[in-house]
């Protein structure tokens, strides 16, 4: 579901959203020392002028707590003990909410547990002066490079704050700073973002209404709790209030001394990460250089796993599930955890990831779902229909070093509402109204892996559904070996494509041969001192080997250009697939009020159910849609053979125009049952369909699609691709295809006589540019819509649109002649404009 990641990887994904682009600097450091971290500290003898002595600053009456620095209270001031050994070391800081007001609505950032903000932070001392450093990781050199001093002269770390010096602590190997200020300060890093400022018009804290409430040290990290009240103009509880409080929790936490070994990343291979300019290299160039992001995984027994045993890891992936969380779901997230494990025997690795409820205060009552040493998926109590698996990693090389999964309580409306209109055609257990505990345990536990799946690094894999044949999911044998999908980090949801007496009864991905080849690939431990390169080369072998199968295809997410990489489709041919689909939602639309029936409940799932049918139709548009003008990516390095790019078969393309004129432009009026209708619509169903029509239309005939269809002919020639005129004439055969046409036939005619104005008289929104690269890659192809031969072939199809027209206008009842009247004026003024 869609993911979150900031320093994260974000969203994650969101388990609806379909755009997730995260890519955070990183800097790799292994024997060598990178140019923006600061040396070894020289710490000068401590001169104590000016300075009180220890006992005068942390009294008698202080509160003393033992961690990762010495905390001390003493009445309603908070010290640090920074020992000479910490300082200068690398400390990653994560605020989270922990608790808010009701009425907070801002994306991500609304319920206790949600990250707002990360750095890494530095205590470094001069003179009687204590600062926080924030390097940065965008670019680096090894201390070895000539370019290492020009690299650290142009990087130099912000400084955030700066302490007095109070005392030193007893042995003179510390130093004491007061602290109360800084956290209880306004402080954007540690405190209410600049979101969530603007949403309410915070304009400023309000010291007397803040406080530091508790500091828990740690051996490597301390937890930090602030109230924090801002004046607001726009409070989520109360206007005259004219204030908003937020609890936050900020963690901060010990980095490796020696960074781990990092990866480098594959675009062939689907991991978030993070890249920087290394200025280090051999290239003769400013070279990015990127790295996933993993967990640490190295194994107990070395020589056993180099012997092909499965081995435990060292330290294995444990995720706790929120106490908070309702007692009849921890099973099911606790095994959409441990599902991974199979996967990560393919790395070598048993036990690898451990999903455990959290402990009660009893068992240990240090525990916290807000302490930065424990990952946890947080439950939510919300409207939000959504889940998304986010994880905070090391900016030096993208070491994954806990996650916070988000879990909002009504993901369970969506889920039920998503079987319902593609499953329950064939599948009795999804017609009713609310299922019963095990069927939605089972629609959690799937969830739970695909958001696990995030924290484990993986991005969506959007192009893993394609790999099986759309016959193939009609069959039962088939289907329960291997589900819906090779990768359940698709978004291949459930199985919609399944008709009545084909007997399947396995509807949902599991973790697949994609998953398991992919946890291969990145968490695979290799022995001896090898450099990320040299690992490279190892798994590029693998990688080269599995090139050419399905099975193992990444395909990104967020890009429209190649019609494999859907979201919500399934099997290999979007034409087909949608037409079973549409079969099983005839099936489903005039049972709805029937299967979902409650007595004594009003009409309220109906309405939604029916509103959802829609939704799934219009879905299927989008997945043939993407076929016209549509391009395979298949990224490849350079000892490997075939194209990167191609253009899709022309037959393909008309197929897909040929899906539109029979399935939608004809019209579809089986989506209307007035019998279900009448219990609940008040006049909105009909435009909704309307939408989906002309939506469709207008994105057919879109610049963006127009300038592929524009490039392919003269790449390959007519003969070989499918050209702008062939589209006018196969959009026109079926929108024009009656003399009389009906209300919806009357707006889709209109449709495609304004989208042929707007191609005649408006730029595109994004025309070429320095940026044409970037956007093209996501399918949003520039073009000059002025100097291309698009207003040429416009016009032509105009002037035989006003002929047609004309004609039509002579004859039929009045509303038919009104009609091609009134396109007879609109075509004349833009082809004749007044001056």
């Amino acid at each position: 579901m869609n993911s979150k990641t900031k320093l994260l990887a974000l969203a994650g994904m969101c388990f609806l959203s379909a755009v997730c682009s995260e890519t955070a600097s990183a800097q790799k450091k292994s024997k060598k020392t990178a140019a923006t971290a600061a040396p070894a500290p020289t710490i000068p003898a401590p001169k104590k002028e000016g300075l009180k002595p220890f006992s005068e600053v942390i009294t008698a009456k202080a509160r003393t707590k033992n961690g990762l620095f010495k905390t001390y209270r003493v009445d309603d001031k908070w010290y640090f003990e920074i020992p000479d050994s910490l300082l200068n070391r690398e400390m990653l800081v994560v605020t989270r909410l922990n608790k808010v007001p009701s009425g907070v609505s801002v994306g991500n950032q609304q319920y206790g547990g949600e990250e707002l903000n990360d750095q890494v932070w530095q205590w470094e001392r001069r003179g009687k002066q204590v600062f926080i450093r924030v390097p940065s990781y965008s670019v680096r050199a090894d201390s070895t490079s000539d370019m290492y001093q020009s690299v650290k002269n142009s990087n130099l770390s912000t400084i955030l704050a700066s302490f007095e010096i109070k005392a030193y602590n007893k042995d003179t190997t510390g130093v004491v700073i007061d602290i109360t200020d800084f956290y209880n300060g306004d402080v954007v890093a540690i405190g209410a973002t600049d979101a969530l400022r603007k949403a309410y018009k915070a304009s400023a804290l309000d010291a007397g209404r803040s406080y530091v409430d508790t500091i828990k040290t740690f051996p490597i990290n301390i937890e930090v709790v602030t109230s924090k009240t801002y004046r607001s103009a726009e409070s989520p509880i109360d206007n005259s209030i004219g204030a908003v409080t937020f609890e936050f929790n900020t963690s901060m936490l010990l980095l490796p001394k020696t960074p781990v070994k990092a990866r480098l990343t594959d675009p062939r291979v689907g991991y978030f990460g993070q890249s920087q300019t290394d200025y280090g290299t051999d290239a003769q160039k400013a070279e990015r250089t990127a790295y996933i992001h993993r967990w640490n995984l190295v194994p107990k027994d070395t020589a056993a796993y180099m012997r092909g045993e499965l081995v435990e890891p060292v330290k294995p992936i444990v995720i706790y599930i929120d106490p908070a969380t309702p007692k009849k779901w921890v099973p099911y997230l606790i095994q959409g955890i441990n599902d991974w494990q199979v996967a990560f025997q393919e790395a070598g690795f048993k036990n690898a990831i451990i999903g455990k409820e959290a402990p009660t205060p009893a068992q240990d009552p240090d525990f916290s779902v807000e302490d930065s040493r424990y990952s946890v998926v947080r439950y939510f109590a919300s409207n939000i229909s959504n889940a998304y698996g986010p994880h905070v990693s090391d900016p030096r090389t993208g070491q994954i070093l806990e996650t916070h999964i988000g879990w909002y309580h009504n993901v369970m409306n969506l889920l039920r509402n998503w079987y319902f209109v593609q499953t329950a055609a064939v599948n009795p257990a999804a017609r009713k109204a609310k299922f019963d505990d095990k069927q939605m345990g089972e629609l959690i536990r799937f969830v739970s892996s695909h958001e696990i799946g995030h924290t484990l690094g993986l991005p969506h894999n959007f192009g893993s559904s394609y790999a099986y044949p759309v016959d193939s999911l009609r069959s039962k044998t088939f289907t329960n070996t291997h589900g819906t999908a090779p990768s359940i980090m698709d978004y291949a949801r459930f199985n919609y494509i399944a008709q009545p007496g084909d007997g399947v009864t396995k509807l949902h991905p599991e973790i697949g041969e994609y998953d398991k080849w992919s946890i291969k690939w990145g968490y695979t431990w290799f022995p001896g001192n090898l450099t990320a390169k040299q690992e490279r080369a190892k798994l590029d072998v693998w990688t080269i080997a599995k090139a050419g199968n399905p099975l193992y295809y990444y395909g990104r997410q967020g890009t429209s250009l190649d019609p494999r990489l859907q979201s919500e489709d399934l099997g290999d041919n979007a034409m087909k697939a949608s037409t079973y689909g549409i079969a099983n939602l005839k099936r489903i639309l005039p049972n709805i009020e029937i299967w979902t029936y409650q007595k004594g409940e009003d009409f309220s799932d109906l309405k939604e159910l029916y509103n959802e049918v829609i939704t799934q139709y219009s879905r299927y548009m989008s997945h043939v849609r993407a076929n016209v003008g549509g391009m395979s990516e298949n990224f490849k390095t350079t000892d490997q053979k075939g194209t990167v790019y191609s253009y899709l078969s022309k037959a393909k393309q008309k197929e897909a125009i040929t899906f539109f004129n029979t399935q939608l432009f004809t019209t579809p009026v089986w989506l209307i049952n007035n019998e279900q209708l009448n219990k609940f619509d008040n006049g909105q169903i009909l435009n909704k369909i309307k939408a989906v029509q002309t939506s469709t239309l207008g994105q057919l005939m879109a610049p963006s699609r127009i300038a592929r269809l524009l490039d392919n002919e003269a790449k390959n020639g007519t003969a070989n691709s499918y050209t702008l005129p062939e589209l006018f004439t196969d959009l026109k055969t079926s929108v024009f295809s009656a003399s009389r046409p009906d209300a919806f036939k009357r707006n889709l005619q209109r449709s495609y006589v304004e989208t042929l104005t707007q191609l005649m008289t408006k730029e595109m929104d994004v025309p070429p540019g320095a940026n044409s690269e970037g956007l093209a890659s996501y399918g949003i192809t520039p073009i000059n819509v002025s100097l291309s031969d698009i207003r040429p072939l416009v016009r032509a199809e105009l002037k035989s649109l006003l002929t047609l027209t004309k004609t039509r206008a002579l004859a039929g009842d009045n509303l038919t002649k009104a009609h091609y009247d009134d396109l007879v004026i609109r075509i004349n003024a833009v082809l004749f404009p007044k001056k």
